[in-house]
């Protein structure tokens, strides 16, 4: 239904948007902004509900979160997305939090179609002239983006996804603010866990995947990899791009409904069951190549009216993982469905970094019992497979493991896709489908480990260690012939250690001066009681005695509250 149509020749007045915009972007510096950030924390009251102990846990994180979201709202497009971001780390907040961050309004209120229409001028090869017509009343206004729909000069109808003036800078200045503030929370932290958290990572890697997001270059990019992986499937596709710059995409317009919404009779059970499957498929076959889609939900999939194919509209948030980790998840999930526990605990620990506080036999006993859970899991229970990839990562965080930062989102697209089998036909399960495609998945590794560019690095390495053998071994004789043979052993001392003995150092400094003024102080009190005219030494005796008293206690102090703490 189309609301407020502009026709080619209704063009609006630009050159008084351009200013505006240009008027807004002046306005964003990192002094504003941090005002900005500080006054709505304060507004919304979080650290004093931070601070808060009379409240009850569940209450107080519930609390938290509504302040969160509602915080973030307000701050507008970078702390949406930072938000969204978040609620996926379940293992650094705790659920009740997570779930209230889960409804941050992606659909905001628009920008007037006048600041969007700059961009659309700007950029397009014709400007406004390649419509016939436009809708300015969006039919999809996110955070970064609005979509408007459209129809071409050849009658094609079209979707058009502008970025959102303004936002660049936004996200520049927010992100250099929140980059500070983080260096300074990490300075607090304890060391075993600042070592896994790693925030500024998981700031870095937001900042990257975002900026990303606001180039549709990108975004067209990731939808003509993906269409490849689609090729051999009848029943999912990706619309064609007709044009892409760095604010503006035109694409096809799908017809039809998302996945939620779609009527029951629509698709009949086998229908439903081909598109599921297809869709298994081909969300194994992306994420055994290390590709992730972070929001494949049924909301960002549209079935068409005419064709009945499934189309995945949205690809703003993709990215890409290291093959080696996304390998040891299927080997892990494989050994759980025919309960080896103990070897799908040896693929878990390929997934993780352990620290210096690592306990690596605890870690492994806990994995081993987070997977007895999963042996006849299905995508109807609490124990499903999206589940017990973020019940990995928070075990691997709460024994301070590093967790490669793209896990996170790539467990909530491999959740988002069971839920998507879910909603599109519970009748079947999932881990039944993806277990169908256990050739697939060997046949992938087998080509991964086998091909001749890794076969010709492995030949090079093994050339180079066999022919340089002789000459390091006669290297290693000669030394031990002429006695030269020495080894240089370092010793490291962690920060928290040395920190500790600095500690004690200043105490037992500061101990011995109490004594050595309670003894001279006692000394001259002596002299002083034994002196006919002993007022001066008196008084200095006394002063030396006050002053090791007063020391004394504030060091006393100092232990009691370092042990507390």
């Amino acid at each position: 239904m189309m609301g407020t149509a502009v026709q080619t020749e209704e063009r609006p007045n630009l050159d008084q948007s351009e200013q505006n915009i240009e008027r807004l972007r002046s306005k964003i510096t990192k002094r504003q902004r941090l005002r900005k950030i500080i006054t709505t924390v304060s507004k919304h009251g979080i650290m004093h509900l931070l601070a808060d102990r009379s409240r009850d846990d569940v209450k107080k994180q519930r609390l938290l979160g509504e302040r969160l979201r509602k915080a973030f709202e307000e701050l507008g497009p970078t702390f949406i997305k930072l938000g969204q971001v978040i609620m996926t780390r379940q293992e650094l907040l705790p659920e009740a939090v997570t779930t209230e961050l889960a409804k941050l309004l992606d659909d905001v209120t628009p920008m007037p179609f006048e600041y969007m229409a700059v961009y659309l001028e700007r950029e397009l090869p014709d400007g406004l002239q390649t419509f016939k017509w436009i809708d300015t009343d969006p039919i999809g206004s996110a955070s970064l983006a609005q979509v408007y729909k459209a129809e071409l000069q050849d009658g094609r109808t079209v979707a058009v996804k502008v970025v959102r003036p303004v936002v660049d800078k936004l996200f520049q200045v927010d992100i250099s603010v929140i980059k500070r503030l983080v260096r300074r929370v990490e300075k607090l932290l304890p060391d075993n866990l600042a070592a896994a958290l790693d925030l500024s990572g998981l700031i870095s890697d937001y900042y990257s995947s975002s900026v990303e997001e606001l180039d549709m270059r990108t975004e067209r990019r990731s939808m003509d990899e993906h269409r490849v992986f689609m090729d051999e499937f009848e029943t999912i596709d990706v619309p064609e791009v007709y044009f892409a710059s760095e604010h503006v995409l035109v694409m096809q317009y799908i017809d039809g409904w998302n996945l939620k919404e779609f009527p029951v009779d629509f698709l009949t059970f086998e229908e439903r069951l081909e598109r599921m499957v297809d869709l298994a498929h081909y969300y194994i076959k992306t994420f055994v190549q290390g590709y992730y889609h972070a929001d494949p939900h049924g909301s960002n999939i549209m079935i068409d009216r005419s064709s009945k194919k499934a189309y995945i509209i949205d690809w703003g948030m993709v990215g890409r993982m290291d093959a080696i980790h996304t390998e040891a998840i299927f080997r892990m999930l494989l050994h759980t469905r025919v309960n080896q526990a103990e070897d799908a605990a040896e693929a878990a620990l390929d997934l993780f970094q352990p620290t210096k506080f690592t306990d690596r036999v605890n870690l492994k006993d806990q994995l081993r019992s987070l997977f007895i859970h999963y042996v006849t899991s299905n995508q109807a229970s609490k124990y499903n497979w999206g589940n017990l990839i973020l019940s990995l990562i928070l075990i691997g965080m709460k024994n301070y493991c590093r967790v490669p930062t793209g896990l996170a989102l790539w467990a909530k697209g491999f959740s988002a896709a069971e839920g998507t089998a879910r909603w599109l036909c519970p009748e079947i399960s999932y881990h039944t489908v993806v277990e169908t495609a256990d050739v697939q998945l060997l046949r992938q590794w087998f080509q991964r480990r086998f091909n001749y560019r890794a076969s010709a690095s492995l030949l090079a390495e093994s050339t180079k260690l066999v022919t340089s053998l002789p000459r390091r071994l006669n290297m290693i004789l000669e030394h031990l012939a002429w006695n030269d043979m020495t080894f240089t052993v370092e010793n490291r001392v962690s920060p928290s250690t040395l920190k500790s003995f600095q500690k004690m150092v200043n105490r037992l400094v500061m101990a011995g001066i109490v004594i050595a003024l309670l003894v001279a102080g006692s000394l001259l009190m002596s002299v002083a009681l034994r002196t006919p005219n002993g007022g001066a030494v008196e008084a200095m005796s006394s002063a030396m005695l006050w002053s090791g008293v007063i020391l004394g206690a504030f060091t006393l102090w100092s232990v009691f509250r370092s042990r507390r703490t």
